[in-house]
């Protein structure tokens, strides 16, 4: 037995005063460190709010002091029964072997009950699928007989509407009354009753076809459904029949019990819009006509005049007298007839088509004073017919109706600047909606014009800039709603620009109307963008600007210098697109120079495992690289119009992204070919090892990669004499340089010589 550690010696008992060795502060707990969900960075953290960290230190190198006392002790004390549990672990091996068997056993049986209980859910599972199944089919099944008892309900209840009815629904009733020789009392009394039992029997019916379409929904793609589908056509063509023959007879007596069943029929069947239009065209149209005839012949209505205050009062009293008996059943309260909407659907939109057929010239903002007069007048009408509206929702409802949005459509309001607003701003917004550029002759643009304008989205703009500033046209007192105008309208062609510019460099116009010209452009018919935006901005700083200075001159100095700023302004937005431009023409004609140069991929077949020698010649894609700048450069646009500093600027700039993506391309074929290259190489050394042969001997044949090298470098010194022939130095690409230097053989790396 080792030697034991020496306890600490005991404390004196006279040792009172002092603190006991295991002794602890208040704020100190070694009972936590047991705890299961003990945190050692969030129990420090807590103590060093008032504890210091070399005080803490201390207690917790104490307590593992006192700890590893207190394990020695432990081992010390029952070291005897530590050394001989090794001595007692004998037969152990026995002892597993006669477990094992009880529990070999019982896991047999426990996967033979595994078994049992498998076969039994897959039969079970086996059983529910079996019962959904017939569950769903009863389901269809009772479906299918649900719809065909209502279906046969419907016929039969309509096979009793002529029986009740006789030839009512055709208007004969009061003859038959009276070849029965009846009282005129007794025939109204009874065609009454006739109407109101009438109207009873559609509702049911309407209530049954309600049912029939919610069983439909269900099954509609079902062959049953779909054999009887002309059955149900037929009985919902004679319900519609019938009801609005009992509707319109209702109408015309004001039953109210009929006209009442007929809608609660009408919205059971979801045909509100029929009642509706029944409404307007055998009530409200006949009083309608009368008050503004539209008829065929035009001398009435030329007669009668545009003014509608009068006609609007005879409309008013109309629908007091005539439309108020309706309205007042389909508002009544819980009638559930909420769904109608007489008001628009029948009233307005009788009037708004009568006005339009009758009196056209309401509607026309070309008199201000007649069209005002008309437009409060009709505003006074939509108010009164918004009276009978029973609630504040059935007011929204109402002027959220599409013939009220149509009717309000109708009045351009506003005084003589919105006419003219529209008439300016209206004649620049259809050119610039037009799908593409459209070219002007110098005719179109008129003599007045001292600018060489091409296009005519270009000569609108100015036209309509200029109207702004007409004395035909122009009122000093809305001087600064026509100079807001012409902002806009400068505003509306630079944005109309940027947004096609946008779109095409996006390929799609996507949600902006407008931008189809820029995306079906040619690369010629940007040039003419180019100039007309260099005329333009000419002219609005120059003769433009002072033009609207001299209107404006009895302003003061203030106002005409924010006036100049915001002009000149307007006109710095149209020369900040010109770059805009030129990139969009140095894109398309890049674009159309990569569809050459993507065939340098077709030398890599040319070479790669052939007898071919060493090339001499460059490749003949090579002359179609430059072919679309140069035929674009030679063009008569670009001849006539484009600038020398816009020419250049678009030769240099076009030449440099063509040889970018000439180096990428070649650069990407010889790093491809010097790994295919490296693989075949180690592929032939692998097979001449396993032949037997020497690993010393060198294939001194040219390789397949030192023959491409040699077409891209061929084709690259052709490139560059290309490029001097349209005037730039290749050397001077950062580009050319770069694929020199790679395709270029070792003796030829330091000079770019051609």
């Amino acid at each position: 037995m080792p030697d034991q550690i020496p306890s600490p010696a005991p404390r004196s008992a006279t040792d009172l005063f002092s603190d006991p060795l295991d002794s602890h502060p208040m704020w100190f707990k070694p009972s936590l460190f047991l705890s299961p969900d003990f945190d050692s960075e969030s129990y420090i953290a807590e103590l060093r709010t008032f504890v210091p960290f070399d005080t803490l230190r201390s207690e917790l190198q104490a307590h593992l002091s006192s700890l590893n006392h207190e394990l020695i002790d432990l081992i010390n004390r029952d070291y005897a029964d530590f050394v001989n549990l090794s001595t007692k672990l004998v037969d152990v091996d026995s002892a597993v072997l006669r477990m094992r068997a009880p529990l070999l056993e019982l896991r047999d049986k426990i996967q033979g009950f595994r078994g049992a209980v498998e076969g039994s859910l897959t039969s079970l599972k086996n059983g529910l699928s079996q019962r959904a199944e017939a569950a769903a089919a009863r389901e269809v099944l009772e479906l299918l007989l649900d719809t065909f008892h209502v279906v046969s309900k419907v016929e039969k209840l309509i096979k009793e509407l002529p029986s009740v009815s006789s030839d009512w629904s055709n208007g004969d009733v009061n003859s038959m009354q009276k070849s029965n020789a009846l009282s005129s009392q007794h025939v109204e009394n009874g065609t009454t009753n006739l109407r109101e039992t009438q109207s009873m029997l559609l509702e049911r019916i309407a209530s049954e076809m309600n049912r029939l379409n919610f069983y439909i929904a269900h099954a509609q793609n079902l062959p049953f459904i779909q054999n009887i589908e002309k059955r149900i056509q037929s009985a919902s063509q004679l319900l519609n029949a019938s009801l609005g023959h009992c509707f319109v007879d209702g109408l015309e007596h004001r039953d109210v019990n009929a006209i009442y069943n007929c809608l609660r029929a009408y919205a059971a069947v979801d045909n509100n819009g029929n009642a509706e239009e029944i409404f307007r065209t055998t009530i409200v149209a006949p009083f309608i006509q009368n008050v503004i005839p539209h008829g065929s012949s035009g001398g009435v209505v030329a007669a009668s005049g545009d003014e509608l205050e009068n006609d609007y009062l005879q409309i008013k009293k109309h629908v007091k007298n005539d439309f108020k008996f309706l309205l007042e059943v389909a508002s009544a309260e819980n009638s559930g007839l909420h769904v109608f909407d007489f008001l628009a659907n029948s009233i307005l939109k009788e009037v708004l088509e009568a006005i339009q057929k009758g009196k056209p010239g309401a509607f026309s903002p070309g008199r201000p004073k007649e069209f005002l007069k008309n437009y409060k007048a009709s505003l006074d009408f939509l108010a009164y017919i918004e009276g009978y509206c029973p609630t504040s929702a059935a007011v929204a409802r109402f002027r959220a109706a599409p013939s009220y949005v149509e009717f309000m459509k109708q009045w351009n309001v506003g005084v003589y600047f919105s006419l003219r607003f529209q008439e300016i701003a209206g004649a620049l917004d259809s050119a610039l909606t037009a799908p593409g550029l459209v070219l002007v002759q110098n005719s179109d643009s008129g003599e007045e014009y001292s600018l060489n304008l091409t296009l005519k989205q270009s000569v609108t703009l100015l036209d309509s800039l200029r109207s702004c500033w007409n004395e035909e046209v122009l009122v000093l007192s809305c001087s600064d709603k026509f100079l807001r105008l012409s902002l806009q309208l400068l505003s509306r062609y630079s944005n109309w620009l940027s947004s096609g510019l946008a779109a095409r460099k996006k390929g799609s116009a996507g949600s902006n109307p407008g931008c189809e010209w820029a995306l079906s452009a040619a690369p010629d018919d940007f040039v003419y963008v180019i100039h007309d935006i260099n005329c333009l901005g000419k002219e609005i700083s120059g003769a433009y600007l002072d033009h609207v200075l001299r209107v404006l001159s009895s302003c003061s100095t203030e106002v005409l210098d924010l006036v100049k700023q915001s002009i000149l302004h307007c006109g710095k937005s149209l020369d900040d697109l010109l770059p805009l431009v030129i990139s969009t023409i140095k894109e398309a004609l890049v674009q159309k120079s990569v569809e050459d140069l993507r065939q340098l991929k077709g030398i890599t077949a040319t070479y790669r495992m052939t007898n071919k020698p060493l090339p001499v010649r460059h490749s003949p894609y090579v002359a179609g690289v430059l072919r679309p700048l140069k035929t674009f450069l030679d063009g008569e646009q670009a001849t006539k119009y484009l600038t020398n500093d816009a020419r250049n600027s678009l030769l240099l700039g076009a030449a440099t992204d063509i040889t970018i993506r000439y180096y990428e391309l070649a650069a990407d074929l010889v790093s491809v070919a010097r790994k295919t290259e490296s693989s075949l190489q180690r592929i032939r050394q692998g097979a001449q090892r396993r032949a037997g042969a020497s690993s010393d001997v060198l294939d001194h044949n040219v390789s397949d990669t030192d023959k491409i090298c040699m077409q891209l470098f061929l084709d690259i010194q052709e490139y560059g004499r290309n490029l001097a022939v349209l005037g730039v130095e290749a050397a001077d690409i950062d580009a050319y340089r770069s694929l020199w230097q790679c395709v270029a053989p070792a003796d030829r790396q330091d000079e770019i010589k051609f």
